[in-house]
This record gives structure tokens, sequence and C-alpha cells, in this order.
């Protein structure tokens, strides 16, 4: 970029003073501004600032400006685990350097502990009723035993009774052939209830097993919740605390950031941790700009928070599909790409604004001029070179411009000083004041 020199000189000077004087003035203005002079040889010129620049020899660029957001090409999400009622009661500070496994967020776990010990409650309860229910079981298969017996005891006498049959009187062996069969249907009345109690026994232990399996699993669960309340950086780099969408702000204003104190829900995306090593700038393409870039294509970024670094950039994306931002009722295309930083800076942070020049040609050792300094004369271009304590014009030749510079091919040479502004016609403006 051309840069006009300073303090810009005056041209001309006060009829009332002697030669002497005047030589003496525009000797030392000469030496402070480092700028020509023209000097009105007639009486009451009215003194005239013109601004001029060096001929330099550099390389020119063809480029495409524009600007775009720093970010880090990895970083880690550190979002709410899958558990209900968290409350954040310890965050870290946005902008903090973090080392691998220190505490980036804890929650609350107060409830979650009486969670767990309500759990382990139930689960002694159940061991607890369990035990009783065996002993339960226990007596009531001893009692079906006495009963089975019994009624066993029973029908082997009344076989014993019906077997007297023969010897005793006809009525009596039919009525011992009944109490036989009688006998024989109250032990298959034990022999049912037996295997009834066992059903039921079976049952009730299957029951008290279900509950107290359910009661280890929501210990397990309350476990993992516990195991959740804190989260710690995966890798070193610096936080980036990410905004409460479920938080009001002012209106108009973005949501603020979370804080010690907010209520968080699932998969809530709660702080950023970049990683510091692999940049890039994330770009926004004018249409009219997309098909002149090349992926691969060389470039510099200049930080707004950096003004004295310039860092070159690789451009390694451009989305094939544009996205649309209306501006009010206008509708403007643009295509989001980026550009990869080669050169770090230790001051560089994600989220900073930057200008990015992206380089379409490049002509190294060029002759260069401001566009400002180019005149027209006679249909071809033309230069104000200063020649002592004046200008004179001269033609030139030029070749490729840019938005502020003009490639001279013939005419001038670096280190020369040509004006930034045709001098007859600054002098005609002085005139008029």
């Amino acid at each position: 970029m051309s840069k006009d020199l300073k303090p810009k000189q005056k041209l001309g000077q006060s009829g009332a003073w002697t030669t002497r004087k005047k030589w003496i003035v525009w000797s030392t203005l000469a030496v402070a501004a480092g700028v020509g002079f023209w000097q009105f040889r007639s009486v009451g010129v009215t003194p005239v600032e013109v601004p001029v620049a060096r001929v330099r020899q550099g390389d020119f660029i063809i480029s495409i400006k524009t600007r775009g957001e720093i970010k880090a090409v990895r970083s880690v999400m550190i979002t709410a685990p899958q558990v209900p009622d968290l409350s954040i009661v310890k965050l870290a500070e946005t902008g903090r350097p973090i080392h691998k496994g220190d505490i980036v967020v804890e929650f609350d776990a107060a409830q979650q502990e009486q969670n767990y010990l309500e759990r382990n409650t139930s689960v002694r309860t159940v061991d607890s009723e369990a035990v009783q229910t065996k002993a339960s079981h226990r007596i009531t298969n001893e009692l079906d035993g006495m009963s089975k017996m019994t009624a066993e005891y029973n029908v082997e006498r009344a076989k014993l009774e019906a077997s007297k049959a023969e010897v005793i009187s006809q009525i009596e062996g039919a009525k011992d052939r009944i109490d036989v069969g009688i006998s024989e249907g109250e032990l298959g009345q034990v022999n049912t209830s037996i295997d009834s109690h066992r059903v039921a026994q079976t049952a009730d232990l299957e029951r008290l097993e279900q509950r107290k399996d359910k009661y280890l699993r929501d210990m397990a669960r309350t476990k993992g919740y516990l195991g959740s309340m804190v989260l710690r950086a995966p890798i070193d780099g610096v936080v980036n605390v990410m905004p409460n969408f479920r938080t009001q702000g002012s209106f108009g204003s973005a949501p603020p950031p979370f804080k010690e104190g907010d209520k968080a829900w699932t998969g809530a995306q709660i702080a950023e941790i970049p990683d510091l090593s692999a940049m890039r700038i994330e770009l926004k393409l004018d249409e009219v700009d997309r098909g002149k870039l090349q992926l691969g294509m060389k470039g510099t970024v200049r930080v707004d928070a950096l003004p004295d670094k310039e860092l070159p950039v690789d451009l390694d994306w451009i989305s094939p599909i544009a996205s649309i931002n209306w501006r009010g009722a206008m509708q403007e295309k643009q295509f989001p790409a980026r550009a990869t930083l080669q050169q770090l800076d230790p001051r560089l942070r994600p989220g900073m604004s930057a200008g990015a020049e992206l380089v379409l040609e490049s002509y190294p050792n060029s002759i260069l001029i401001p566009i400002r300094a180019s005149v027209t004369s006679n249909g071809k271009p033309a230069v104000y070179v200063q020649k002592g304590d004046g200008f004179v014009l001269r033609q030139i030749e030029v070749g490729e411009r840019n938005d502020t510079d003009l490639v001279v091919l013939k005419g001038l040479k670096a280190g020369e000083t040509v004006a930034l502004e045709n001098p007859i016609e600054a002098a005609k403006k002085a005139k008029k004041l």
C-alpha cells in the first residue's frame, strides 16, 4: 500500500518576503517534510499544500479482500450429561488457560447423593423382606410336610382296614373301602396345596428379586450421575464459556454466557476448549469473488487485536453452496470459506475479528505508484514528478492496477517523488480561497 509523505508540501510564498528569506524557508520546509515545492513568482501568491508520494519498488499484488473470524481447527465441546435437574456450582472462566484434567464444570451433586442413599436403603429393605419371606416359606413347608405325612398315614390305615373285608361283614368292608377313597382324596388335596404353596413362594421371591434388581439399577444409574457431576478438560487449551440460550438477555442483545447457579439441560453446550495449536479464519466471500478463487491460494491475515502482526494463510475450503443473508428486504448471497493460518501468534484467540487478503496474482520487483498520482495528458497516462522546487509533467507507460497501486512499466524509477494531486489545479483552488 502506498503511503503519503507527511507533512504535505506548501507551494508559493508571500510577495513581501525577500528572495533570501524565501530561499531559507523553502529549504527548511523541504528538509523537514521531504516533499517538493512549486514556487509562484508573482507577488501575493497563496501557499498551497500538495500531497506527494515516493515511487517505490516492490511486489504488486492483485487480491481479494474480505473479513472473517478466527477459529480453532479443532476444539472440544463440553456438554451437560444426561442427568435431571442439573445446577452449575462451579464454572471455569472464559479465556483462562486450562490443562488436561482440570475441572471445567461442576454440578450440584446433593440431590443425586440423596437418591443414591435412598436406593441403597431400598435394596437393604428388600434383602430383609427376602429373609423374612424365606423363613415364612420354611414354616409353611414344614406344615405342608406334616399334613402330607398325616394324609399318607390315613390312606395306609384305611387300606389296612379295607383289607379285612374278607373276614368281616360285607357292609363293614364297603365302609372301609369308602374310607380309603376319602383318605386318598385328602392326600391329593394336601399335594395340591403343597404345589400351590411352592408356586406362591417362588412368585414371592421373584417379586422381591425384581424389586431388588430395580433398586440396584437405580443405584447404578445414580452412581453414574454422581460420576458425571464433574466435567474435566480432555485437552490443554483455553476455556470459552458458551451462551445460555434459555436465559433472557436485554432486548436486542445476545444471550449471556452460562454462569454459576444456572440450570443446565441434557446436551447443553456449556463450554468449548479450542486447540490453539492449529487456527483458521472463517470467511464470507461475495458471489462475484467466488469464481476468482481456487483452493491452495496464498494470502495474509491481519487480526484487528494484533495490528502489528501479519500472518500467512492458505485457502483450503470454499463451500459449493451459497448461504443466504437478509439485510432488511435485500437478499445477499455469500459463500462460506476457510483459510488455515500457516503461522501462529501466542496472543491469538478464537473469536477475534480479522481482515484477509487472498492473492490472485503477484508481480515481484515492480515500480509502483498510488493510483491517485496518475493523470491523463493528451490521452496518455502521466505523472507530476518533483524537480527541484517544482513539478514537471512526465508521460509514463502503465501496466496492471489494483485498488490502491499502479504498475509503471516505463517512465519512472524508484525513489522519485510524484504528486498525488495536479499541482496546477491545487494552486487554482488555493487562489479562489
